[in-house]
């Protein structure tokens, strides 16, 4: 597969430049306008972070300028907000990256290596990398029937198979009584809880300030995508990919 823009991984988590893909969508809006106009219903620190880098100038200096670095989940949807055959093409690259991302076989390898770099007790390593195994070779036959995705989902993905971003989305679960906000957050209601339906997992960062910090974050089991695609469907919202509309 041919590089179509290049992707970096910081936290376990792929990232692209939005300079690389604004210039690669041939995008003829600046990019400090595109940027501004598109990631407003994206939540920063989420789904990306601000991540300047170095541009020659003409006396042969340096000076920074404004990037992001962002979600692979972002960067599709941005791809779908294009609305251009470019915007199809990198979209598609993407979620080919993705796909590849989410083998099982490089899952295990990730492990591996992350429990490598810590240095774990070897006893505790074999343990651990048995169990991941095992796990793996369950979720392999499974994602095979659901097209290779992993068994848990962050809301941005589960929204672009819809068309929306992530905030939008979260107001539509809410709008057909998934689930609805306690203290700034996100809870499925009463009816809902306590199901399967949901798993949190930690959600690491790079703050204003240059530290390292963690916060808990909400994924959807299979069971709860199952979940939201029936009440939407009753609802008379379907994914894009059912979409008699939708070339």
């Amino acid at each position: 597969m041919q590089e179509l823009i290049k992707v970096t991984v910081q936290n376990d988590r792929q990232l692209v430049s939005a300079r690389d893909l604004h210039e690669g969508l041939g995008l003829k809006k600046r990019f400090t306008d595109w940027w501004k106009q598109n990631s407003k219903d994206f939540e920063k620190n989420v789904d990306y972070t601000y991540s300047p880098k170095g541009a020659h100038v003409g006396n042969g200096g340096i000076r920074q300028i404004d990037d992001y670095a962002l979600t692979i989940d972002m960067a599709k949807q941005l791809c779908l907000m294009s609305r251009t055959e470019k915007g199809k093409q990198y979209r598609k690259y993407l979620i080919e990256v993705e796909r590849k991302w989410n083998d099982p076989q490089e899952i295990v390898k990730r492990g591996y290596a992350i429990l490598q770099n810590k240095n774990t007790q070897l006893k505790l390593e074999n343990k651990n990398l048995t169990v991941q195994l095992e796990e793996s070779n369950k979720k392999a036959s499974y994602l095979d029937v659901i097209l290779g995705a992993p068994d848990a989902l962050a809301v941005t993905q589960i929204a672009a198979d819809y068309g929306y971003n992530a905030k939008d989305f979260n107001e539509l679960l809410h709008k057909v009584r998934i689930q609805h906000k306690v203290n700034g957050q996100w809870i499925l209601y009463k009816v809902y809880m306590g199901q399967g339906y949901v798993t949190t997992k930690p959600f690491t960062f790079i703050d204003h300030k240059g530290r390292t910090r963690s916060k808990p974050s909400t994924y959807w089991t299979q069971k709860g995508r199952k979940l939201i695609y029936d009440i939407l469907k009753d609802n008379d919202i379907l994914p894009l990919i059912e979409r008699s509309d939708i070339e």
